[in-house]
């Protein structure tokens, strides 16, 4: 059995509208892939369905994509939301 942890989940932008938190500890597997993270995020705030495919999530502020890349989580990880990013 993989242990748990205790992970920070920062939102920000939409993602924070959304959820009505801008932070929130969660228990997750330390190892997991990074759809099954989102997954677990999400069925927490079933709204952030909505902009699954609109934002970028971020572990330990490196870029990850959603699909089945291993994530091995550490204690006080911080899990970022964040908006797409316009510019010009």
């Amino acid at each position: 059995m993989v242990p748990r942890c205790q992970v920070e989940i920062l939102y920000f932008a939409k993602s924070a509208e959304i959820t009505g938190v801008r932070s929130e500890t969660i228990s997750v597997s330390q190892e997991i892939k990074a759809l099954q993270l989102w997954n677990e995020i999400e069925t927490r705030h079933p709204g952030l369905a909505d902009v699954r495919n609109q934002v970028i999530f971020a572990v330990r502020q490196e870029y990850v994509e959603l699909g089945d890349q291993l994530l091995l989580l550490h204690p006080g990880d911080e899990i970022a939301i964040i908006p797409p990013i316009s510019g010009g």
